[in-house]
């Protein structure tokens, strides 16, 4: 038994999971977070028990050492060399990456380089590699990319509308993002319809927080909604979504505040919760409109409506769909938000299944039989992703 370890450093957080491999066995699953703020806390999740405290973490450095040492201390493993693979979640990869890798300087040197595309990930993510690396020398150190996956999609759909040579000099163009995610529940949906992953028109729906939707054909990324950054695409919890380039400056100028400003605006206080006024979280969306808050009910309406519309475009771009997948927190769980969606495509023959559409957090057919586009329900599993990059990575080094 081999323990493979998946992690996921945020700007002031460290996930994880530890996994018993081959036999995808999560030995323990947590989430240090607040890093270098106040009040920061370590909560794991072990063999039916919990372990939760607050401590003080001032850096991601020390988050590793606390998290190795909790490890020994909480007997999940007896040594360091139990663990022979590292796997890290890395946001940005740019051009550079249309694959895992194993993480050596040059690796290394990319991911730094590519901060300014995750200027809020990428940095937290090298500092967790390296200190992994130091405290772990034997253990396969490996990055698991955002954008990886969607390195294959044409030109015509991740080049923009610009002068060309912005492309050449500073290498804008659309690298979106979920792409583990989207990898993941792709797979996953062709072994649930029994049907060779290469040869099926896929379209899934991240539907989170961050929300994404991707169109994989021909076992490949097609196209996707997140652009140059995350931004784009679709309306999520606090992200504008798509918007004309234009408002920007306009608003700038009424406003009177700066570009920065501007784009923590259209992170932070847009979407949902700029719409509703009430939350950014779908399920108090959900409430509220369901009690006649009508900003609630218009962004439920306008949600809905983006995921429509990008389905429809890729059903359009792929000349077909075999499938749909519904995936993340809201795409998971929200069966009135799946509902609605299916609703406005009923057009293409898509018919509910409504007791299996009532079902959340496990993976299933939520067309009915006479459906003639099949529609999934599949938990998202990124960290079982990476977990698998490395081992299969580890496996072509001995």
């Amino acid at each position: 038994m081999e323990k493979i370890l998946s992690i996921n450093s945020g700007s002031s957080s460290l996930k994880f999971k530890l996994f018993a491999m081959p036999d995808e066995k999560v030995l323990a699953k947590g989430l240090f977070d607040r890093i270098g703020i106040d009040n920061s806390r370590v909560t794991i999740k072990y063999d039916g028990k919990k372990y939760d405290e607050q401590r003080e973490l001032k850096d991601h450095n020390q988050a590793v050492h606390v998290l190795l040492s909790l490890f020994k201390e909480l007997k999940l493993i007896n040594d360091f060399n139990e663990i022979t693979g590292v796997g890290h979640r890395v946001v940005a990869g740019g051009e550079y990456f249309d694959k895992s890798v194993i993480v050596d300087e040059d690796v290394m040197n990319k991911i730094d380089e590519l901060a300014e595309y995750a200027p809020l990930h990428n940095p937290a993510e090298l500092v967790g590699i390296r200190v992994f690396k130091e405290l772990l020398p034997n253990a396969v150190s490996v990055a698991v990319f955002d954008t990886a996956y969607h390195q294959t999609m044409p030109k015509a759909n991740y080049m923009y509308s610009i002068p060309y040579e912005w492309y050449e000099k500073y290498h804008v163009r659309k690298y979106g993002a979920h792409g583990t995610s989207h990898r993941y529940v792709a797979h996953e949906a062709a072994k649930l319809l029994n049907k060779p992953f290469e040869d099926l028109k896929i379209i899934t729906c991240h539907l989170g927080a961050g929300a994404s939707i991707c169109a994989t054909m021909n076992g490949k990324s097609f196209d996707t909604s997140m652009g140059f950054t995350p931004l784009a695409g679709i309306t999520m919890a606090t992200r504008a979504g798509d918007i004309d380039a234009s408002l920007v400056s306009f608003m700038m100028e009424k406003l009177q505040i700066n570009s920065s400003e501007m784009i923590d605006i259209l992170n932070h206080k847009a979407g949902l919760i700029g719409i509703s006024g009430v939350s950014s979280d779908m399920r108090d969306v959900l409430a509220a409109a369901a009690d006649d808050n009508e900003r609630a009910q218009l962004a439920v309406d306008i949600f809905v409506k983006n995921v429509v519309k990008y389905i429809g475009s890729y059903i359009a771009e792929m000349g077909g769909v075999d499938t749909i997948v519904f995936t993340a927190g809201i795409g998971e769980n929200s069966t009135p938000i799946r509902k609605l969606v299916m609703e406005r495509l009923a057009y293409l023959g898509i018919t509910i299944d409504e007791e299996e559409n009532s079902k959340h957090g496990s993976a299933g057919v939520i067309s009915g039989d006479d459906s003639t586009i099949k529609v999934l329900r599949i938990p998202t599993n990124e960290e079982l992703m990476i977990a698998r990059d490395v081992q299969k990575l580890e496996k072509e080094v001995k």
